[in-house]
């Protein structure tokens, strides 16, 4: 889906179909992502076609991830991010374009014992439950790539819930990551 493929050439991890679960609050930049996470890695696309990620740190505790295709360098698109550690996950958060709600998109993450880069996305109706439910406050917004969900709770809330053990099947591996050159 287009939406996620903003997100693949943003952070060159989330190339999924599905809709968009974003959220209102951006993750704060108070956390250093971990010093593994920074460098060049590599994956494939959903057409099998070969893609770069470089992530870098643009300042404190804010980092940028440059995706490009491996067949197309010139085709670089670049945003900025943060990152934040709950419990034993790792999450990131980026600004989407306003065609996208112009929120947040949120994911989890973690650097596996085989040294890949694991991005994981939440699921659309699992959130959309929680949100019936009144686990989480939020509501349906339509987009350019259909319809989504907008959290609007505060992000305490969120990770109480995305933290808690009994939530883990909220989170679907999106994309796995290998260093480049190795």
């Amino acid at each position: 889906m287009k939406a996620w493929r903003v997100v693949v050439i943003a952070l060159s991890f989330l190339l999924l179909s599905g809709c968009l679960v974003t959220f209102k609050e951006p993750l704060p930049a108070q956390e250093a992502a971990p010093k593994e996470l920074l460098g060049q890695w590599s994956s494939k696309n959903a057409w099998g076609e070969p893609l770069n990620l470089q992530i870098t740190r643009v300042g404190e505790h804010r980092y940028k991830a440059v995706s490009y295709p491996k067949t197309k360098p010139g085709q670089r698109d670049e945003y900025l991010f943060t990152v934040s550690r709950h419990g034993d996950r790792w999450y990131l958060s980026a600004p989407l374009p306003s065609k996208l709600g112009g929120n947040f998109i949120l994911a989890g993450f973690e650097l596996d014992e085989k040294h890949e880069l694991v991005v994981y996305n939440l699921d659309l109706e699992q959130i959309r439950q929680a949100i019936g439910q009144k686990a989480l406050h939020g509501s349906t917004v339509e987009t350019v790539e259909g319809t989504g969900v907008l959290v609007d709770s505060p992000m305490d809330q969120v990770f109480a819930y995305l933290d808690d053990p009994a939530n883990a099947d909220v989170f679907v591996e999106a994309v796995r990551y290998q260093r480049a050159g190795k």
